[in-house]
């Protein structure tokens, strides 16, 4: 089967095609043909490091956390059936690699059904980022009516932060560049400060809409410790990219760990459950195919991207 990764790491021009063996799903596990499957920050930062030497891995090293397609081999007590459409999260740091691969074997509960109206590549955008998020509130323990901040709020899992943040009840704060504000609006925000790349007049914009500072934030943006100047004595901080703290003024700071969650098919059916209500919004920016893997890891690090480059097998 084709497979899209890396033997070395660097820049984008280390992703290649590569001819791997077809796995074959053991006990309580699924084969999914792949058709599409979304193109992640964590993706190139893969590709920039490699795998740990703890993990063991050897190369090729193929990235890809989420994707969509259909089932096309069943192990012992999966509980799913050949031609299913199916979306599945994954994770690449394993001898078999990722998503981007035409053919990826999973645990039969990181798996939920597809919705008809629902496209294979809207499908990809969700597992991951919608479990980040879901995993992000759930650290925050916002109540109905609290205030939410989102940074980073154009892109896909801001997006996805503020449709799930008012689908709990809670008042949205969320930044924009002018070109995004209509965007982020139409997500739903309450209200839309000025996003900022300096760190100093992001907090600022969130104080003066909210002068006490937001009950908990989702830094999308991946602004860090300068994030916390947003959040108000005694809130909460989720970061996306593992930063642990140090905080201060009693915040608690929850780095969100996808990877706690690669068994939460239910998950997965309940947020596409939100896409059906139109609660919730896939975005794709672009799908390309798996053999423009390079291009698209190219386009995702240039920035302003909005929603989720996507894979096409």
């Amino acid at each position: 089967m084709v497979a899209v990764g890396f033997a070395r790491t660097g820049g984008c021009e280390v992703m290649e095609r590569f001819e791997l063996a077809v796995p074959e799903p053991g006990p309580g596990e699924v084969r999914i043909r792949t058709t599409a499957t979304a193109v992640n920050p964590t993706d190139t930062m893969y590709r920039l490091t490699g795998p740990r030497p703890k993990e063991g891995l050897a190369p090729p090293w193929i990235p890809g956390m989420e994707l969509a397609g259909v089932i096309d081999a069943v192990g012992e007590g999966a509980g799913w059936a050949v031609g299913q459409r199916v979306m599945a999260i994954v994770m690449p740091r394993r001898p078999q690699g990722g998503s981007y691969a035409e053919k990826v074997v999973v645990p039969a509960d990181a798996v939920a059904a597809v919705p008809d109206p629902m496209s294979d590549a809207e499908a990809s955008t969700l597992p991951m980022n919608g479990l980040t998020v879901v995993s992000a509130l759930a650290h925050l323990a916002l109540s109905p009516g609290d205030t939410l901040g989102v940074t980073g709020a154009a892109g896909a899992v801001g997006g996805y932060a503020i449709e799930l943040g008012k689908v709990a009840g809670l008042r949205v704060v969320a930044d924009a560049k002018p070109a995004d504000r209509a965007l982020v609006e139409g997500l739903g925000a309450d209200v839309v400060v000025p996003a900022s790349r300096d760190a100093a007049e992001e907090v600022a914009a969130f104080r003066e809409a909210v002068p006490g500072g937001v009950d908990g934030l989702i830094d999308a943006a991946v602004l860090d410790a300068a994030a916390l100047g947003i959040v108000r004595d005694g809130g909460a901080l989720a970061t996306v990219r593992f930063w642990p703290g140090p905080s201060e003024r009693g915040i608690r700071i929850h780095p969100v760990r996808v990877g706690d969650h690669l068994h939460d098919g239910a998950g997965i059916a309940r947020l596409a459950e939100l896409v059906l209500a139109g609660r919730l919004t896939p975005r794709v920016a672009d799908t390309l195919p798996a053999a423009e893997a390079a291009e698209a890891h190219r386009r995702l690090e240039a920035g302003g991207v909005r929603g989720r480059l996507v894979l096409t097998f």
